[in-house]
Formats: C-alpha cells, structure tokens, sequence
C-alpha cells in the first residue's frame, strides 16, 4: 500500500487533491480519477526513514499506477521541481507565490514537483541550532554535513528522474552545498542568492551618497553568512557587501534566533528592529533578510520590512519567467517540426 504521506494535487488550487491512502477500496475510488485526468503538479513526501513510499512498496501494480500517473504528468517543458529544505512552512509559502503569482498573467499556474523530507528538515535545523548556540566554539566546522549533502543530492537525482526541468530550493541553509550537490545535474537549477542579485541589479538603484558604492546589507543567520554565498553573488553583481558586526551577531541577531526557538516572538522582533537600525545607518540601500523566521517577525506595515527584501520572492519570480521562457521555446520548437 501507498503511504498516506503522498498526495496528487490537480490544476494546482490547494483545495483539490487527491490522496492515495492506505484502504484499498478508497485507493481505487480515488486514483482512477488521477489517472483519467492529468494533474498539473505532483507533492511527494518521504517518510521518516527518508525514503520515498513507492520504495517501501512491495506490490507492481501498485508501483505501475504511480509511475503511469508520473509518466502522464511530468510531460510539461516548465515543470517546476521544488526541494524542500529546513521549514516546511517557507517550502509551503514558496508555493503558494509560485501559484498565485504564476496565475496573475497565465490561465494556469506553472507545473511542479515537490518533494518534502522530514529527516532533512531536521538535520537542517540540527546545524542552524548548533550554529547559533556554539558558534562560539566553532559548532559549524564540527558538524557532519555529509549526510545532509546525500541527502539533497538524492532529492535532486529523484526530481531529474521524475521529468523536472529545473530545480529550485526555497532554503537558505541547503545554498551552503547548492554547487555540490548541483555538479553534474542535467538539468538547471535557480540559485536564490542570484536570483535576489541580479533582481537588484536590475533595479539600477542608486547610491545614498553621490560617489559612494551601492552597499547591500546581509541578515541572516550565523552559518548562512559564513557559508558566504549570498556576499559571493552580490559581489559579483559589483555591489559592496555589508554585514552584521560580531557584537551585532552576539548580541541581536543569535539572541532573536534564540528567542524564535523560545517561541518568545516579541523579543525576536525588538532584536532584529535593533540589527536592521545598525545595519541600515551604515548607509545600505537595503538588507536581505536571508532568513524565513526574519522575514516572518516584523508586521507586514513596518517601515523598517520596507526597507529590507526577502530573496525567496525573487527566487519565485525567477522561476515564473523560468516557465514563461520554457513554454516559448516549446511552443516554437513545436512550430519549427
């Protein structure tokens, strides 16, 4: 039998789904339709093991069904695959943007595979505890990262398999291995710190003062900035990168980390109002918030918010005009034979 973890959703409204369950007889009620009508996007979660369900599965028939609902579904030039990374809740938020942003100018939203892991989400977690708490004692040079990067490597192999044309990661954290676990893969891949850099880039911002470079600020947390990606993309892109100083880090940004675990919101938020301030009177045209817990704290009307953008937008942008792109060169490719 399926695991009840693995739902189909068609047409992409988050209302309609189907879910393969572990009754036969509301299996065949329910997958026939499946099969009759092909879906738009596919949402596959592991198990607790980390493996997927159909792996677990001993029966061919039942295997056949999910590869035939695959093999009729992931048939699209735009198809999107999603790899999930520490929190299910930025995963999910990713979505729907991709979703309701896609929609805005299409009849239909952009195609997509998601693939969502609980054992990856708690080995990221794992690492952005440690780092937080013993950055001090130097915990991210100590913390095994190759189970994580086997991890996200698999999850790329499944989504190539499973007829994603491009692969996007809406986690911050997995950006600290995006070149390894992306060497080699058929397949492109949208990298949010370049997404964000050249989304900026392409603004034309100007300097706060005349003659001085355009400064970026950087928030995240501790091993995001370390593992220096976001400060290589931007950098490339000619801007000058600011970041939070030690004492910033120790006293604000860890703290607020800290007090999110806590589940003390408004003393995170009075923490990162006070990282923002140092970073922004150091003459920044703006801050990346590179972290979902930042981006979620502070009131969407908060002037400070206005000041700061959120690179998992322009990762959602980038992949639309991805699609849109994708469909063209389809359509003529169709036209041309």
């Amino acid at each position: 039998m399926f695991n009840t973890s693995l739902q189909m959703s068609l047409n992409c409204p988050s209302h309609l789904s189907v879910s393969v369950t572990r009754q036969r007889n509301v299996c065949k009620r329910r997958l026939n339709p499946v099969l009759a009508v092909p879906p738009s996007s596919v949402i596959l979660h592991t198990d607790e093991s980390g493996e997927f369900p159909e792996s677990r599965n001993s029966s061919s028939s039942s295997n056949a069904s999910l590869s035939s609902c695959a093999g009729s579904l992931l048939c699209h030039p735009n198809t999107v695959g999603i790899m999930g990374g520490g929190s299910v809740d930025s995963t999910l938020s990713f979505v729907r943007k991709l979703v309701h942003w896609s929609k805005e100018n299409e009849e239909t939203c952009t195609p997509f595979v998601l693939c969502s892991d609980p054992v990856l989400n708690r080995e990221l977690l794992s690492l952005e505890r440690n780092s937080s708490t013993l950055c001090s004692r130097n915990a991210r040079s100590q913390f095994d990262h190759s189970p994580i990067v086997e991890n996200l490597l698999s999850k790329r192999v499944f989504l190539e398999k499973s007829g994603a044309q491009c692969i996007v990661v809406p986690c911050h954290i997995s950006h600290s291995w995006h070149d390894e676990v992306f060497n080699g893969c058929s397949i492109p891949s949208l990298h949010m710190a370049e997404c964000v850099s050249r989304e900026l880039k392409e603004a034309k911002l100007k300097p706060l003062e005349a003659g001085s470079p355009l400064r970026i600020g950087v928030l995240a947390t501790d091993v995001t900035l370390k593992a220096g990606f976001y400060q290589e993309k931007l950098q490339n892109e000619g801007f000058e990168v600011v970041l939070p100083d030690k004492a910033t880090m120790e006293h604000t940004v860890i703290p607020a980390i800290d007090a999110i675990n806590r589940k003390d919101m408004e003393g995170a938020r009075n923490l990162l109002r006070i990282a923002l301030q140092v970073l922004l009177v150091r003459e920044v045209n703006t801050v990346i918030l590179a972290s979902n817990d930042m981006c979620d704290l502070l009131p969407r009307d908060d002037p400070l918010l206005k000041k700061c953008i959120d690179p998992m937008d322009a990762l959602v942008m980038s992949t639309i005009k991805w699609a849109q792109q994708a469909v063209k060169e389809g359509m003529q490719h169709f036209s041309t034979h």
